[in-house]
């Protein structure tokens, strides 16, 4: 083959027309060693904490251990494909997650890469996983409630927009089912959800995800999933991607809620990673800054200040925006004194306790009302609901003070009798079927029928009944009734005169189920 000068000088004038003149500059570094999951690499003398690296075979790993000649970096990925020797390049960048209305709807892991088979996410913005938390001056108190649909919780530990309520108890309490009613219970509403799950089986999250995509709630919900089976590394960045999906909305003037599932296995993924980088272990071998890996995750969670945009315009595009954070933190053997439980209880500000012996009792939810609390209070709740729950949780403290005594069998004067029979009856009211939560003016009329003695003379196998019946009575003939309370938020006088009318009237055509 016989190649024309005419052809090779076409050749050279179109290269040198395409030639790119231009120096690039890469900063690159070499692998030390690898395995586990955590690399040593020599070199990258510019490198950034938290830094985003490129390995070969596509796996991205941070920088977290920026020592004097070498740097520790953990693997967002297999490190089966990675050898010593091998070429690392810096980003420049820190690590970020896609952030947008686009998300929404999807499962995602910790990287914000789709894993429900949905096809790619046409993602527009990212943003940092890592961000500062909203100061003094961008904050406004919490005042405005969050429903959560749960009558024990909204009556008694009530939640506001921009509050850290901690949810605490042993496995298979319910903590899981009352986040997820909390989401249903936003349908119609405002508010978008983030559910992160944090070393959950994936079998959990894919019964999660079809639980809501059944309640049509999947439409304003993100999942974020680092399974049990992902990396610690991964399972470590989940909670902070999360947080830095639901800041995208938060500071755009929008309400959201998210839930950490649960934060006692994120710091146990935080104490194997750092174990790995050869750090110093501290209390039950965790390192010493777990308590820092939690606080500067909560503090995030923030109700802004209708004028936080004009503090840092750079942060902020509006205000009153809000972050509410539910974290959980399953306890062993009902300890809530071991060590990360009462570094996020210190955090949080409040937290709804669990317990064993309520669940298997069949009081369910099993909220204990004793220690739990919430810091906000009758802030978080409509004064119509303040009113009607007030003297709900000193009642319920009051029977299982009483209840205690009464099983010696000694006798009982009319009164203990009266708040023990009161009490049974408002702990038989508070039960709750999973997957239906109640409106606000469903609850203050179910709350306000135990509360005012309606259900005192009745059995208690028919108070659910009883509940069931008055809610949908009320609902379709006393609609106008419940609207001018909804408009209000106030039980005056006249409108709990009407209420109470109403449920006697109802209570007159009950029939106790055989």
């Amino acid at each position: 083959m016989k190649l024309q000068p005419s052809e090779v000088t076409a050749i050279l004038k179109k290269e040198i027309e395409n030639y790119d003149s231009t120096l690039k500059m890469e900063s690159v570094g070499t692998v030390i060693s690898v395995g586990d999951g955590v690399a040593r690499l020599h070199g990258l003398d510019d490198c950034m904490m938290s830094e985003l690296l490129e390995f070969p075979g596509g796996v991205r790993g941070i920088a977290l251990n920026l020592e004097q000649d070498n740097i520790g970096a953990v693997l967002l990925g297999s490190d089966q494909l990675i050898k010593e020797g091998d070429v690392v390049k810096s980003t420049g960048e820190i690590i970020s997650v896609p952030v947008g209305d686009e998300m929404l709807g999807r499962v995602v892991n910790a990287l914000g890469d789709p894993i429900d088979g949905k096809g790619p996410i046409a993602f527009k913005q990212r943003r940092p996983i890592e961000g500062p938390a909203p100061s003094v001056l961008e904050r406004e108190p919490v005042k405005q409630p969050l429903q959560t649909g749960i009558k024990a919780i909204d009556a008694m530990i009530p939640i506001g927009r921009g509050q850290r309520e901690l949810i605490i108890g042993d496995r298979q309490t319910g903590k899981t089912a009352i986040c997820t009613d909390a989401i249903i219970n936003q349908k119609g509403g405002d508010v978008i959800c983030i559910y992160v799950a944090i070393g959950q089986k994936q079998s959990t999250v894919k019964a999660v995800a079809a639980e809501l995509e059944k309640a049509g709630a999947m439409e304003y919900t993100t999942i974020v999933s680092a399974a049990a089976s992902d990396q610690a590394s991964m399972q470590y960045i989940a909670p902070f991607s999360g947080c830095a999906m639901g800041e995208f909305f938060r500071n755009r003037g929008k309400h959201v809620l998210i839930i950490y599932d649960d934060l006692y296995k994120h710091a146990v993924a935080w104490r194997q990673v750092s174990l790995l980088l050869r750090r110093p272990p501290g209390r039950e071998a965790f390192p010493g800054d777990v308590f820092n890996l939690h606080s500067r995750l909560l503090e995030r969670a923030a109700k802004l200040s209708r004028t936080a945009h004009e503090f840092s315009p750079h942060l902020y595009e509006a205000g009153g925006g809000s972050l509410t954070a539910l974290p959980i933190v399953e306890t062993q053997g009902a300890d809530v004194s071991a060590y990360i439980p009462t570094n996020v209880i210190s955090i949080t500000d409040g937290q709804i306790f669990l317990e064993t012996d309520l669940f298997n009792s069949g009081v369910r939810p099993a909220v204990n009302v004793g220690i739990s609390v919430s810091r906000v209070g009758g802030a978080a709740q409509i004064p119509a609901m303040k009113k009607v729950a007030g003297g709900l949780r000193i009642e319920l403290a009051q029977y299982r003070e009483l209840a205690a005594f009464a099983q010696f069998g000694s006798d009982l004067d009319a009164a203990t009798q009266a708040q023990l029979t009161r009490g049974e009856r408002l702990v038989e009211l508070l039960k709750q079927g999973q997957y239906a939560p109640l409106s606000v003016l469903e609850q203050i009329v179910a709350v306000l029928a135990g509360t005012g003695g309606y259900l005192d003379d009745m059995p208690v196998s028919a108070v659910r009944a009883f509940e069931q019946g008055l809610i949908a009575h009320m609902t379709s003939t006393h609609k106008e009734l419940l609207e001018e309370l909804a408009s209000s938020g106030k039980l005056e006088d006249a409108i709990k005169q009407r209420l109470d009318d109403a449920i006697a009237a109802y209570k007159s055509t009950f029939q106790v189920p055989a």
